[in-house]
């Protein structure tokens, strides 16, 4: 009898543990203490969000999906003074401090198959190391077929900083297409979007490309997945460029026009 008292005990502050674990738990934070947040994207490029849980980090921002446990969207700057080479030791993944409802484990990925896909690229963040470490955060990973990631995907990564490179500072938002009926992974049931979507913005000349391309790895090239703008806030619910006028959001958003773009 008294060690069915001291178990039940045990059990009781084992589950006393846990509920302030869960809802107490702080996790570690990359992001720079010192921050004013001065690289952060105008707000005038800011999409709309469908959960309202917006979160801003100095050198990106997000909108999480709780539901999926992952970004409907990743919104980040990419300036010419951002392409560096510097040799950054990669971290670990952790969860992001700034989600209330806690960004997904990174043990969700183990033995699924699939990569912890950066929607904002680490090597568009290697000029600083607090830039580079916040990419590693779980909110700013979707779950990214292995071929993929290391393939097409990453080649609209290496175009996109072609693109500062000739063209200037570029806005560009990202994410998977999150719909119900998805494969999930891990315990906290990750799901693993069919199709990415990039859209690229060149700040300073209005021109704007996106690409829809499923997680699966292709030879095709990069302009066959060209779409418009339109089709893909069809898709995710999301009005992408909300806070411009109707004018600019038609003009921008409704063509496919990859004349101003090399390819």
């Amino acid at each position: 009898m008294k060690n069915k008292t001291i178990y039940s005990i045990l059990f009781a502050l084992c589950l006393i543990g846990f509920w302030v674990f869960k809802n107490f738990y702080t996790p570690a934070t990359y992001s720079n203490p010192d921050s004013s947040n001065e690289e952060m994207v105008e707000e005038v490029f800011l999409p709309s969000s469908t959960t309202g849980d917006i979160v801003r980090h100095e050198h990106y921002m997000l909108s999480y999906n709780e539901p999926f446990e992952q970004a409907e969207w990743v919104l980040y700057e990419l300036k010419k003074s951002h392409l560096t080479y510097d040799d950054r030791k990669r971290p670990y993944f952790i969860e992001d401090p700034k989600v209330k409802t806690k960004s997904a484990d990174w043990r969700n990925y183990r033995g699924s198959g699939y990569d912890r896909g950066h929607l904002c690229p680490a090597g568009d963040r290697r000029f600083s190391e607090y830039a580079y470490n916040e990419t590693f955060y779980t909110s700013n990973i979707s779950p990214q077929d292995r071929d993929f990631n290391a393939g097409v995907w990453n080649r609209l990564e290496q175009k996109v900083r072609y693109w500062c490179k000739t063209y200037g500072d570029l806005v560009v938002i990202t994410g998977g297409i999150l719909e119900s009926g998805l494969e999930e992974i891990g315990e906290e049931d990750v799901d693993v979007p069919k199709t990415f979507y990039k859209i690229v913005l060149q700040k300073n000349n209005n021109k704007a490309v996106a690409f829809l391309m499923p997680n699966k790895e292709s030879k095709e090239p990069l302009h066959h997945f060209l779409v418009s703008i339109d089709s893909i806030e069809k898709l995710t619910g999301i009005n992408f460029f909300e806070k411009q006028n109707e004018v600019w959001q038609d003009e921008l958003e409704s063509e496919v026009d990859a004349s101003s773009w090399k390819f």
